[in-house]
């Protein structure tokens, strides 16, 4: 069985090819600058094929995809006919989905009826999906939620101190993303702890980053809010803070309320205190420099990082393992090791001679007598996409 899997976003979309019985990628690409003037990059056969082409919207884009597969140096099919279903990435599913459905038109109306909640991420999955119906029509498609992971935890954990009525009228709670990866590296953790009942802290670190707390495979509480803005320090996005800094930040920047959700977006995080970059090896090259706002981007965002670690064990009442993923959690030793240190009062004791190895296996980077365990886990939120998409259109 062959998987697409399908992740739109405003401008951009990301798609593999895989056979979720044998975890086989056959390709996998990127198409970027959709609306602009347009580029592919797709990966098959051993090769990176990158062209520049026209890709005016979504629709032209995903069939310069389809066709990539099935024609060319990257060919790896005959026929799109040989796809047997498709899975789409969903940011936001509120409160109405807590698992991976087949796409009908209830659901594609309860999508619409979240884009206020994600407009920046459902208006373009519900254009990917109608385009997928409308160039394979014959196809089933699957719809996997960021936010349905999260759906487990209680109202003490995903309500806000606000007006009860804020709740039930406009859905204003913590929903979660990045549920996906929580999802499978905690899954990977339990069985490397060959343990039940695991109480388990995942920390997916990448340019947007959130930690959640596991236990017995559930999510019990995550740094992600209703956006995904709350929580940690990111790339580009501020994290916590308090929120009479938006009234006061409104008044004397003479800023709309766009404006601000935009600057806490896409102008703050890592890139606003380092003034350097939003990718955190330019800010860890800059800090060997000696570079002083780079070391307290650093240290602002491993400082967040701990303050989430400590309160998640609370939560759950003590941990077993604290696993890093996702492109910071996987690659920058320095991060694990300042985010590691002072935690030895809960067993923690991390091997710097494993935490500089570099490899994509999963491991174990502590001491032999550290009493909880510290886990890198690659990440694989395609291979849960695939396989929640062949789990409920297998024949």
């Amino acid at each position: 069985m062959l998987v697409f899997i399908l992740n739109a976003g405003s401008s951009s979309l990301k798609y593999q090819l895989m056979n979720p019985e044998s975890q086989e990628v056959l390709a996998s690409g990127l198409c970027e600058r959709i609306g602009i003037d347009g580029r592919l990059i797709h990966e098959a056969n051993d090769l990176k094929i990158k062209k520049d082409l026209a890709m005016p919207t979504h629709k032209e884009a995903i069939a310069i995809v389809l066709e990539s597969l099935t024609s060319g140096e990257g060919k790896v099919i005959d026929s799109i006919e040989e796809i047997d279903s498709i899975g789409h990435r969903v940011v936001h599913g509120g409160e109405y989905f807590s698992e991976s459905v087949i796409i009908d038109d209830d659901v594609i109306s309860k999508l619409e009826s979240l884009v206020p909640l994600a407009p920046l991420h459902n208006p373009a999955h519900i254009i990917g999906i109608n385009i997928c119906k409308e160039l394979m029509p014959t196809k089933p498609n699957v719809a996997v939620f960021d936010t349905a992971f999260h759906q487990t935890m209680e109202p003490a954990a995903f309500m806000y101190a606000l007006p009860y009525d804020d709740y039930t009228n406009h859905g204003v709670r913590k929903y979660g993303f990045h549920g996906t990866s929580h999802y499978y590296v905690s899954d990977q953790a339990s069985k490397m702890l060959n343990k039940e009942n695991s109480k388990v802290i995942v920390c997916h670190l990448g340019n947007g980053s959130s930690i959640c707390a596991v236990q017995d495979g559930k999510s019990v509480d995550t740094s992600m809010g209703l956006s995904p803005l709350e929580g940690l320090i990111m790339g580009t996005r501020s994290g916590d803070l308090d929120p009479a800094v938006l009234a006061y930040l409104m008044e004397k920047k003479e800023m709309s309320a766009e404006q601000l959700v935009n600057y806490l977006n896409k102008s703050s995080g890592l890139l606003g205190i380092s003034g350097i970059s939003s990718d955190l090896r330019e800010i860890i090259e800059a800090s060997t420099n000696g570079d002083e706002k780079a070391m307290l981007a650093i240290d602002m965002k491993c400082n967040r990082i701990k303050k989430y670690i400590c309160s998640y064990a609370g939560i759950l009442g003590g941990v077993d393992a604290i696993c890093f993923t996702a492109g910071i959690g996987e690659n920058a030793d320095l991060i694990r090791e300042k985010v590691c240190s002072g935690l030895e009062f809960m067993g923690v004791s991390l091997d710097k001679t494993k935490n500089k190895v570099r490899n994509s296996e999963n491991r174990e980077i502590n001491t032999e007598d550290s009493k909880t365990k510290i886990f890198i886990i690659p990440t694989n939120e395609e291979l849960v996409i695939a396989r929640d998409t062949y789990k409920l259109t297998k024949v």
